[in-house]
């Protein structure tokens, strides 16, 4: 058990979702270790300050400091970086303002920072769909959120369930790029960059937050646009290593990646679950292949309803 005087912000970055009221309320009931102190980083990307009054709202409710922070407008990097900014904490954790925190998610997080002493964990995202989800995405958790693992070690990451070490080496100054602000990417440059600079990410696997999944997302289209997306920026991080012969090989790997899933995908079409993991393996793919040619990134988010407390 830590036993030294912690202080941990928890960030969260919201744009026009009422959903942040339940995330506020999840991070109420937090079991914390009896000597860290706790803050929430509330960084509302909306043009206008839309969320204020919810927080002004929910803030009597809250057992910690809130910190209010306008920061438009629709480009997450600014609001993730106004939680860099604003942040004083010994570690940073970011929850996303559709997720809810189990009770002893950040426990989890920081005894796995204290085990391994990585500078940054990640924790699992469980997916919960509605009734009107199609029966295969149900079946095959298209939306839960895992590290990836490659030759035994998590070489990237992603901000909807994460703790960074503020004073990590390898995270000082880093930033989130303001070029990816729009079309998303931009956890995953981050964390490529704070790995390839020497730092460290463990995993925290009963670190849980739960997400339900909206009905425009539990949609193919949606995976789809999600899966290239992601690809591209895959495929970009890889340009900026590679030029010449090495860019060439690093395009023709990923379009036989492309074509070897489309084909799975054709075998196995009378399974659906499999039929879609291929599918979207193989826009995964082409994604990689679009990113590494330089072509302009997908924009993935979009304006949401605004928040009426």
């Amino acid at each position: 058990m830590m036993t030294t005087t912690l202080q941990i912000d928890i960030g969260v970055c919201t744009f026009r979702r009422p959903e942040l009221a339940d995330t506020l309320r999840s991070l109420a009931s937090l079991a914390v270790p009896e000597s860290a102190t706790i803050r929430a980083i509330v960084a509302d990307n909306d043009a206008t300050p839309s969320a204020r009054a919810l927080v002004e709202l929910l803030r009597p409710e809250m057992p910690f400091e809130i910190i209010y922070v306008h920061c438009p407008a629709s480009n997450i990097s600014i609001a993730r970086n106004a939680c860099l900014d604003h942040s004083t904490g010994d570690f940073l954790a970011f929850i996303d303002d559709d997720e809810t925190a189990s009770e002893d998610w950040l426990l989890r997080l920081l005894e796995t920072a204290h085990a391994t002493g990585a500078d940054a964990v990640l924790g699992p995202v469980r997916a919960h769909y509605g009734p009107s989800a199609p029966a295969w995405m149900r079946r095959g958790d298209f939306h839960s959120t895992l590290p990836v693992w490659v030759k035994g070690e998590i070489r990237t990451g992603y901000t909807c369930n994460a703790l960074l070490k503020r004073e990590a080496p390898a995270l000082l100054g880093r930033r989130f790029k303001l070029t990816l602000g729009k079309s998303g990417g931009e956890d995953t440059d981050f964390f490529t960059g704070m790995h390839g600079a020497g730092g460290s990410i463990a995993f925290a696997p009963e670190a849980w937050v739960h997400e339900p999944v909206p009905q425009q997302r539990a949609s193919l289209s949606w995976l789809l646009k999600r899966r290239f997306r992601s690809g591209q920026t895959h495929g970009r991080l890889l340009a900026e290593k590679a030029n010449g012969l090495r860019r060439f090989l690093n395009i023709a790997l990923a379009t036989a990646k492309s074509a070897y899933c489309g084909f799975a995908a054709a075998v196995f079409f009378p399974s659906p679950v499999r039929r879609y993991r291929h599918g979207l393996r193989a826009i995964l793919h082409a994604g990689v292949v679009s990113g590494l040619l330089g072509h302009e990134q997908l924009e993935q988010y979009g304006a949401r309803e605004v928040i009426s407390p």
